[in-house]
């Protein structure tokens, strides 16, 4: 009886080793998407007025374990009974991964006539602020469940030959991981510049080292959020790259000699650029209504 007691505790104490070492391994897999997240999240969260910017956050944030807790056993029962369609989502998520990289990358050389945004609440009522802040919470959401879905398989794709018991530790790890640092790092960037203002309010003196401080606090915060952008592009074409890498294989034996970061790269940005040609096309070939 204490031979079967002390062989289950060792069992219990294998199991969780295994989830500790792939789950590292699963966050390094998951750091481009993790990144992009970030910064697409610290972008939808600011704009409000200061004191509904973290009630906003938070509403995300709840929306985000939503997410999490819809996709995780789909993906498990995916692992346990059709292991293939995995891989399939997989492709299917890099796919619109390298898209999206290089929409951005577009964007950034040919900018698109964007509607106008209200940045301001002065001439809005409190149901129009109400109703916007709901929408953009909306939007951000539906965002988040898409890049929620990448994370979720592609660290699930980390352990696909291990055990289930290790698959749900490591996915759920990874899961619970990165909407609590993704939302807190989130919160911290969007309150950046109101922690500036009030070192920079602190005293009465001029150009003291808070004030300078705070200064440097304040002007910071775009310019992070415009360097969180960047590196989140290249981040999503190095993840689909990756994908396209390992998991097809005319991929993973072109240029064998080339270093692993250029290709995944670079095939990131072929396959972006050949699914944003497509995606053009279709929208010049369906009525404007359907665009």
């Amino acid at each position: 009886m204490a031979s079967g007691f002390f062989a289950l505790l060792d069992d219990i104490a294998t199991v969780m080793d295994d989830v500790a070492v792939m789950s590292k391994v699963a966050a390094k897999k998951t750091a481009g998407i993790l990144g992009d997240d970030l910064a697409v999240n610290a972008e939808k969260a600011s704009g409000f007025v200061t004191d509904r910017e973290l009630p906003v956050l938070w509403a995300i944030t709840k929306g985000s374990f939503l997410n999490k807790l819809i996709i995780l056993p789909f993906a498990f029962l995916l692992s346990a009974f059709l292991p293939t369609a995995v891989t399939i989502i997989l492709v299917l998520g890099g796919l619109y991964l390298a898209y999206e990289g290089a929409e951005k990358i577009y964007e950034y050389f040919f900018p698109h006539e964007h509607f106008a945004t209200v940045t301001s609440v002065k001439d809005l009522t409190d149901e129009e602020v109400k109703a916007a802040e709901k929408e953009k919470i909306k939007s951000a959401i539906v965002t988040d469940f898409i890049l929620s879905v990448e994370i979720v398989i592609i660290a699930l794709g980390t352990v696909a030959d291990k055990p289930i018991t290790t698959q749900i530790g490591v996915v759920s790890i990874i899961a619970i991981l990165a909407t609590v640092g993704v939302y807190g790092l989130v919160a911290l960037i969007v309150r950046m510049d109101e922690f500036g203002v009030k070192l920079i309010n602190l005293n009465e003196e001029e150009n003291s080292f808070s004030d300078k401080i705070g200064k440097i606090l304040v002007s910071a915060l775009p310019k992070i959020i415009k360097s969180m952008s960047v590196i989140g592009t290249i981040a999503l074409l190095l993840v689909s790259g990756g994908i396209f890498s390992h998991n097809i294989e005319f991929f993973h034996h072109l240029v064998p000699n080339w270093p692993s970061i250029i290709k995944e790269f670079l095939l990131g940005v072929g396959v972006g650029v050949v699914v944003l040609l497509g995606v053009n096309l279709i929208k010049k070939i369906l009525p404007k209504k359907a665009h």
